[in-house]
């Protein structure tokens, strides 16, 4: 009797918080559909293989061994990506080999396809020289990409720019201003090479299609904009963390579960948790700043201080003389936070945010209101739509400590942060109507199980791939693929 053969899937996720656990969560929403996963990764930030049992683990040889990548250099990611080309090469090439090795009446995993993170641009080359379908996943808003791809179409429009404009509005890119451009501005324009190296990474290449963490409620004019550039199906699926049946820690960092404890403690809606992210350093001036303007708010507040996060100091030596013996119980400073357990607790009402993608929507899904200190990528411009057009989330105007203390008042005490609170309200509930068996995520998701499931075997002709027929489906325009 034949045994139907599953379906396995390989992902290719870049080596940096943000990114690896939006494609792990993917992962888990994979297999939970009875895809094989495999999970083809770095050597450098390696996940914890004991959390995901149910995954497959493939190393590859990255090369960056000696190579600080705290903060890695443009330099840093082309080398990654070409160093990480033959070592996934061969691993396919083995897995494609043992597959055609079977025989047909046993039970084995047949290739489907390659979901790779747009930052890891190298394994379109690798699938199309292997005739393997390749999807991208998209880590980051819609909103994002599309002031990316509109500035990267005519980049003299916009660079270089004076001081004076840095409040202007951005053209064709409401609400945006120059402060807010998607890229590294250094001297009020952006090199050459860093266009470049986004133009490969917004590059699909002859991918077949794109996953997006995000929600066609919350972003479906921009995301039908940007189908229109690429003309290929999309299927946004998120909140990824909120759709992903597992619950397994996808951090890189050692969490201090011992704040939940603290949490405890604190009155409803009372704590203001402050977290600047996995990757982004500030200097010791922002840090005094900041511990001043906590102190002073007096509200209770929960602060992660990374291990390295402060440019030249190891950790907490650099808080100011005196601040620990003034804040007193008030205040609890932790080295890593279970991030998406302390947005749930009851004790949160607000959360001082770096703005990036995952922190957004964990933040909207726990009905946080954000104060916003967008620092790099895509963090201004989150942090611009959050302020100005979702109206979830205060722009901190400064990074002193006076600044720092009236918006955390503001957040937390005044009629305004009650407005705030009202309406990030009603973004979770429309997020959660999108989860439900009827809604657009949960739609979205039987679609692209049904895309995935559908393409063609290698030992087949290749055909053209047909649009998704689902009507409601993002893009609402005909989405074939040519092959």
């Amino acid at each position: 009797m034949k045994v139907q053969k599953r379906r396995s899937v390989v992902l290719v996720p870049y080596p940096f918080q943000g990114h690896l656990t939006p494609m792990l969560q993917l992962g888990s929403i994979l297999h939970s559909q009875g895809f094989s996963v495999v999970v083809a990764h770095t050597e450098f930030n390696a996940p914890d293989y004991s959390n995901h049992p149910e995954f497959i683990f493939h190393s590859m040889n990255d090369g960056l061994q000696g190579i600080d990548m705290s903060m890695p250099s443009l330099e840093n990611m082309y080398d990654l990506n070409e160093n990480c080309k033959a070592s996934l090469k061969n691993y396919l090439v083995s897995m494609m080999e043992e597959e055609e090795e079977e025989e047909e009446e046993f039970q084995g995993d047949q290739l489907a396809c390659i979901i790779y993170d747009n930052v890891m641009f190298f394994v379109d080359d690798v699938a199309t020289q292997l005739r393997l379908p390749s999807i991208v996943l998209r880590t980051f808003s819609a909103t994002y990409l599309h002031s990316m791809l509109t500035i990267l179409q005519k980049p003299d429009k916009y660079f270089p720019f004076e001081d004076s404009q840095l409040l202007d509005p951005l053209p064709e890119l409401h609400p945006l201003r120059f402060k807010d451009v998607p890229f590294p501005v250094i001297d009020n324009t952006v090199p050459e090479p860093i266009l470049e190296f986004c133009r490969a990474m917004s590059n699909i290449g002859s991918s077949v299609a794109t996953i997006w963490n995000t929600m066609e409620n919350l972003e479906n004019s921009l995301l039908l904009r940007v189908q229109e550039h690429y003309k290929v199906p999309f299927f946004p699926i998120g909140p990824l963390h909120k759709m992903a049946p597992s619950t397994s820690s996808t951090s890189l960092l050692e969490e201090d579960g011992s704040c939940m404890e603290w949490l405890d403690r604190q009155a409803p809606n009372s704590v203001l948790y402050v977290s600047l992210g996995s990757l982004v350093k500030i200097d010791d001036k922002e840090l005094i700043e900041t511990a001043w303007g906590l102190a002073n708010s007096e509200q209770p507040f929960l602060w992660v201080v990374r291990l390295g996060s402060v440019s030249g100091f190891q950790w907490s030596e650099a808080l100011p003389e005196g601040f620990e013996k003034t804040i007193g119980e008030r205040g609890r400073i932790v080295k890593w936070a279970q991030q998406k357990q302390v947005l749930a607790h009851p004790a949160v009402g607000g959360f001082f945010t770096h703005c990036g993608w995952n922190s957004t929507l964990e933040s909207i899904c726990e009905e946080v209101p954000m104060i916003c200190r967008p620092i790099l990528a895509d963090q201004p411009v989150n942090a611009r739509y959050l302020s100005q057009i979702y109206k979830v989330g205060l722009e901190l105007e400064a990074a002193e400590r006076s600044v720092i203390e009236k918006t955390v008042r503001k957040l937390m005490l005044s009629e305004e942060g009650k407005d705030l609170k009202k309406r990030i309200v009603d973004m979770k509930q429309k997020i959660v109507a999108g989860m439900q068996i009827d809604g657009s995520s949960h739609k979205n998701l039987n679609d692209l199980v049904h895309f995935i499931s559908s393409l063609p075997s290698r030992a087949a002709p290749t055909p053209a791939v047909g649009a998704i027929l689902s009507s409601n489906h993002i893009p609402s325009k005909s989405t074939i693929i040519e092959s």
